[in-house]
């Protein structure tokens, strides 16, 4: 039988003919490999202090892996039922399966999670409505002429702070509305750039006014660790002054036509949407309904958050200018 992995006799060969200044295709004929594997042997097995390969600690070296090794795990009843519990919370698969691995419990590959999905969906189950995209693709969106005019007092995104680029701390807002069917009642979307927690509102109408009163309500418990907001060009947020100064931080506005500048806004409205499809009459919603939704994206494990919800991260770094952000 050919043997996958070196013994420890090819090693101490490996060691000793390195030691005495043989080439690595001389070494890989004299234990039968190829070369390639004498490189990564060497390169994976060496004494990381020194750069010496030794045999003994190369073997100790691969015996340690294959101990820690992750084994194959089977799509098990108890898995099942996790999976099924979470997925009826709208996690996603990869939201399951990194959550289950920082908890510590076992779990399947978020490949294999879809894998599920999909053979239920077959068979005529419902998991696959708890899904983001329900198997749908992406529209690429088009650029359509702004009439919106100017906003005066406007700041552009070129005048932001760097800082809010490197998202480096909590407190840097972005905002959003959501139109409802026959553009009849609205939402008011508020998330935080780093930690992805939202703040979801019901807007009568689009008045700048009225919205400007929304928007400072819900963000005036977090006054104090508030740095910035940037919004698009929309004339709902004229009064973008009384935001900024009752709540004493700076507004921005990003380009038009340059929704990747308030990325995590866009992303955030695609969520919400999962529940509040298009079409959907924001006048008959109650507020009930719209703290569901908020409160199910607060609680959501993120993979950016290495599978902390926003809630988690946002409460553990409150008090800090700078946090640990996974990209």
């Amino acid at each position: 039988m050919l043997l996958k992995h070196l013994t420890s006799e090819q090693r101490y060969t490996i060691s000793v003919m390195h030691t005495a200044g043989h080439s690595q295709k001389n070494i890989a004929q004299a234990i039968g490999k190829d070369k390639s594997v004498v490189s990564r042997e060497l390169r994976r097995n060496c004494d990381q202090r020194n750069g010496i390969y030794k045999h003994e600690l190369a073997q100790r070296k691969y015996e340690h892996r294959q101990k820690n090794k992750p084994k194959c795990r089977r799509f098990s009843t108890d898995v099942q039922k996790f999976v099924d519990t979470y997925i009826k919370l709208d996690f996603s698969p990869e939201q399951i399966a990194g959550r289950a691995k920082k908890d510590g419990v076992v779990c399947v590959s978020p490949e294999r999670i879809y894998q599920y999905i999909w053979t239920d969906k077959n068979q005529g189950g419902h998991l696959h409505t708890h899904l983001r995209r329900k198997g749908r693709k992406y529209r690429k969106r088009g650029a359509s002429k702004d009439s919106r005019g100017i906003i005066k007092g406007r700041v552009g995104i070129q005048e932001r702070p760097a800082i809010v680029e490197e998202k480096l701390r909590i407190g840097d807002m972005e905002i959003d509305t959501m139109i409802g069917r026959n553009h009849k009642g609205a939402l008011l979307t508020i998330n935080d750039r780093v930690s992805s927690k939202v703040w979801i509102a019901k807007l009568d109408s689009k008045d700048s006014t009225k919205l400007a009163e929304k928007a400072i309500g819900v963000l005036l418990p977090y006054q104090h660790i508030i740095h910035t907001i940037t919004s698009d060009n929309g004339k709902e947020f004229a009064d973008h002054v009384t935001i900024s100064q009752d709540l004493g931080i700076d507004f921005y506005f990003a380009e038009p036509y340059s929704p990747w500048q308030r990325g995590a806004n866009e992303n955030t409205n695609g969520l919400i949407r999962q529940y509040f499809p298009k079409g959907t009459c924001f006048e008959s919603i109650t507020e009930e309904q719209i703290k569901e939704v908020q409160d199910k994206l607060n609680n959501r494990p993120r993979k950016k958050l290495n599978y902390l919800s926003p809630n988690e991260f946002f409460a553990i770094n409150l008090s800090n200018t700078k946090v640990a952000f996974v990209t």
